[in-house]
């Protein structure tokens, strides 16, 4: 569990958007639009704007990132505390799988046999 009483497995699988965003935000504030580039630059994942919007209503009502005032039309989104322990947990969990399963590839036999 995280910051904010929210489990961390809700925040679902590697692909889930709410990976991307909170790895986004990690970076610093962003609006919705340099969310979708910077995602799409280090993950080479394309997030439409209903997906991305989705998103972030569920990241902020867990409280694991917030909105900020507004700036020309453009509402900006930063990571909270919460959202960082969460991001955190969540990639040290991936960071054991990835280290799994590549050893086990390792040691598997060619033709996965």
């Amino acid at each position: 569990m995280a910051g904010s009483g929210a489990p961390v497995e809700d925040l679902g699988r590697f692909s889930d958007p709410s990976l991307l965003i909170l790895s986004s935000l990690a970076s610093g504030p962003k609006h919705g639009y340099a969310m979708m580039e910077d995602i799409r630059a280090f993950a080479g994942a394309r997030l439409e704007p209903g997906t991305l919007y989705g998103a972030l209503a569920r990241l902020e009502r867990r409280g694991w990132i917030e909105a900020l005032p507004a700036e020309e039309r453009r509402r900006p989104y930063r990571v909270t505390g919460a959202g960082l322990a969460a991001l955190r947990e969540q990639l040290a969990t991936m960071e054991r799988i990835v280290t799994t399963g590549q050893a086990r590839l390792a040691g598997a036999p060619e033709g996965g046999r």
